[in-house]
This record gives structure tokens, sequence and C-alpha cells, in this order.
């Protein structure tokens, strides 16, 4: 694995962020008066963003607001979120073990994520993940992100690393859609954010706890493309 990279999402796959951006979502439908929505509700929308998460939790709420109106919660979402941006968010069980194989055996860890690259750094660095990773690209990184080719192309560059000797692991249809259209293959799991089964996705390989990921990674990567 010397010469490979290895690219996570952030949300959903290297940490369980739900709790903390369910809280914000539901402390800027309160400012406008609504009651809180159900996590389980809103938990598939958190692959798309904070917008995202308050428009379904408006639409939760049948109320309507102008485009102005949720950029002004929008921006305190993100303020909000900054602010309490790891008071129950974690790494998934197994995680830093898989990490530090993966690490010893040569591979070059990234992030490219959807999130931005301010609080995905702050995020890593509050759960001292972050020195684990050569490259961190959010969605603000480059000019392009996800499912673009390009956010995960240029996360591996910056990594130091080769797309062709790459591979990506992520939870949604976004990564899957990503990798895909990067040429990568594309390792899924299944404890993310998404109302599609994860296995419907057609990832390469499915590890559902992270005991299994090193295996998978050696599996996908012991064949031409070595």
């Amino acid at each position: 694995m010397r010469d490979l990279t290895v690219v996570f999402d952030l949300d959903g796959t290297l940490v369980e962020t739900a709790p903390d951006l369910i809280r914000s979502t539901n402390h800027v439908l309160a400012l406008a008066g609504l009651a809180p929505v159900e996590p389980a509700a809103i938990r598939p929308s958190i692959s798309f963003g904070g917008r995202a998460m308050i428009v379904k939790g408006l639409e939760i709420r049948d109320a309507r607001l102008s485009e102005a109106e949720v950029d002004k919660l929008l921006d305190v979402f993100l303020d909000h979120y900054a602010t309490n941006i790891a008071v129950e968010s974690h790494a998934f069980p197994g995680l830093e073990t898989a990490l530090d194989t993966l690490a010893a055996a040569g591979a070059t860890l990234a992030v490219c994520t959807n999130k931005r690259e301010g609080l995905s750094r702050t995020l890593l660095e509050t759960l001292g993940l972050d020195r684990r990773f050569a490259a961190i690209a959010g969605r603000d990184t480059f000019p392009v992100y996800k499912p673009h080719p390009d956010h995960l192309l240029g996360a591996i560059r910056m990594a130091g690393g080769d797309p062709a000797r790459a591979v990506m692991v992520g939870d949604s249809d976004t990564d899957i859609k990503t990798a895909r259209a990067a040429g990568v293959p594309v390792i899924g799991v299944p404890f993310g954010y998404t109302d599609v089964p994860i296995a419907d996705l057609a990832p390469d390989e499915v590890v559902h706890h992270y005991d299994h990921l090193v295996l998978a990674i050696e599996r996908l990567t012991s064949g031409p493309r070595s």
C-alpha cells in the first residue's frame, strides 16, 4: 500500500456528526418559531449539507420561507454549528485502528468532503484526527465539489497521490457518483447518511465495520491496478 492514497468522506463516513448537525438545524427552526424535527426524519439530508437540512426541516413543518430567509437561517446554522461542532460527534468504531494500520502499511490518507474546509478542519482537529490526513479538501477548497470528479482528483493530488492508485470510502450516492466519475474504486459504509441502502448504490465493496476496511482495500488493489 506504499503508493496508495485512501480518500474518505467526512460526515457519516469518518465521523458520526448527526447529533450536532441536527441540533443546529433544530436551533434555527426554533428561531423561525417551529417545533424541532425528529433526528431520523432529517438524518438522510445530512449528506447534502446544512441548507438541505434546513429546507427538509421546513418541509416537515410545512413552513415556507423565501430563499433570502433560508440564507439567513443558514448563516445562523453555521455559526451555531461552528461553536458546537463536536459536542456529541465522534469517530465511528474501529476507525482509528484502521487508519493506523493503513498508515503503517505506507498508505497516504486524505479527506474529500462537501463540508466547508474550515469546519472540516475544526472538527477533525477537535477530535484529534487532523494530523492523520495529508490533505483535507472541503466544499470550498476547489472551484467544484462532489459529485464533480475534480474534487476527488484534486484531493488525491493535494495528498501527493496518483488517481490511478487511489481508493475512496464514502456513505452516500454522492460519494459513489464522484468516485465513478473520477475512475476511482469506491468502498461504501452503511452507517452514514443516505435513505438508500448503500449496497443498492453498487460500490465496489461494502464495509459494515472499520475492522474490515483494510482487507477490503487489499482486495480492490490486488488486481491489475496494483
